[in-house]
């Protein structure tokens, strides 16, 4: 249900929030675009699949607004002496606005420096983080039961973007590239629609996996952060266990794993790293691994065994969500198929309020 909600919530976030052709910055608050404007570093501290949320995030500030920007897990920040310079722009992610540790690096962060602003980007409109941040972003992803979180990931993104691309307006960069992305916002509800058509062949996979022990996903570039989110996703709801690597890492490790009973999953947008990430994947097919491949229609491969997905044509910028979504539908068919309870998975809770 809540996989399936995406495309609204998406649209209810980034309702009010942009135009035509361009983000409105007073989206963040009214002293957003002040702020905005004198940042010189962003830092941004979350835990689990927020974590993986904001590692994407990393990207796109880098490449959009061009300012340099550090992701760390909020359970380890407080536990260290960190650096943090003026005018850094400390952004937390928290689903709920509750995680006791996302809360606790906050506070850490304020003791270090006063001279820093504060974002909290939250599905809960009244919560700690909103609270005490200079400023609060509500991605309006509306309820979320399900502990492994989907839709709230998502809306996420979407704010993260907005974010990317207002630091950029309030430093006057790259007009003609936000104008780009925004109109690929405006697409982005039917896009994901368009990506919820996989369920079918997620469906196909789901059996080849479900009988598996283990599973390895793998992505470049910013496609790693999906790659994690995966992972996490299925070892959340199905149990089995599952890593993320980066592609181009797999000689210095991971390939001593590849046999017949390690499923693979890969992701291929089309892009100047997907020649090396095919040549990668040549390498798990040689040595006997089954190939699942999501990829642009551009793509086209022999993957032997496992199956080739093509996911819908989108602006490069869009595709970590969109290529999301088909793992999502992928780690609940698994989930089912083992009879585990998807909605509730063993051992964890849907906000970590303790340490």
């Amino acid at each position: 249900k809540e996989i399936f909600e995406q495309p609204q919530a998406i649209r209810d976030t980034l309702e009010s929030r942009i135009t035509k052709n361009t983000v409105l910055v007073g989206a963040f608050g009214p002293n957003a675009n002040k702020i905005f404007s004198q940042i010189k570093q962003v830092q941004i501290i979350a835990c689990g699949t927020s974590y993986n949320a904001g590692i994407v995030a990393k990207y796109w500030i880098e490449d959009i607004s061009k300012i340099p920007c550090n992701v760390e897990v909020a359970s380890e920040y407080r536990y260290r002496n960190p650096i943090l310079q003026d005018d850094t722009l400390f952004v937390t992610l928290s689903q709920s606005g509750e995680t006791a540790d996302t809360i606790e690096a906050l506070k850490t962060a304020n003791k270090i420096n006063k001279n820093i602003n504060t974002l909290c980007i939250t599905n809960s409109a009244e919560s700690s983080l909103s609270r005490i941040s200079d400023i609060t972003f509500f991605t309006h992803a509306g309820p979320e039961i399900g502990v492994a979180s989907t839709k709230a990931f998502t809306t996420q993104l979407a704010g993260l973007m907005l974010l990317a691309l207002s630091l950029a307006k309030s430093r006057d960069l790259n007009p003609v590239l936000r104008g780009r992305i925004v109109k690929a916002l405006r697409l982005l509800p039917e896009t994901i629609a368009e990506s919820l058509l996989s369920k079918e062949q997620m469906i196909e996979i789901a059996p080849n996996i479900a009988n598996k022990d283990n599973a390895l996903f793998l992505g470049r570039g910013i496609f790693y952060p999906i790659a994690k989110e995966g992972a996490l996703k299925l070892k959340e709801i199905s149990y089995i266990h599952a890593e993320a690597y980066p592609a181009g890492e797999l000689k210095h490790g991971p390939l001593a794993l590849i046999d017949e009973n390690m499923p693979v999953i890969a992701l291929a947008p089309e892009s100047e790293i997907a020649e090396k990430l095919i040549s990668n994947l040549e390498e798990v097919k040689a040595r006997g691994g089954t190939l699942y491949v999501l990829a642009d229609p551009s793509i086209n491969m022999d993957v032997k065994a496992g199956k080739l997905v093509h996911m819908p044509k989108c602006d490069f910028f869009m595709t970590p969500i969109v290529y999301n979504i088909p793992l999502q539908i992928l780690s609940y068919e698994v989930a089912l198929l083992r009879g585990t309870d998807i909605d509730q998975p063993r051992n964890l809770a849907k906000s970590v309020t303790v340490e």
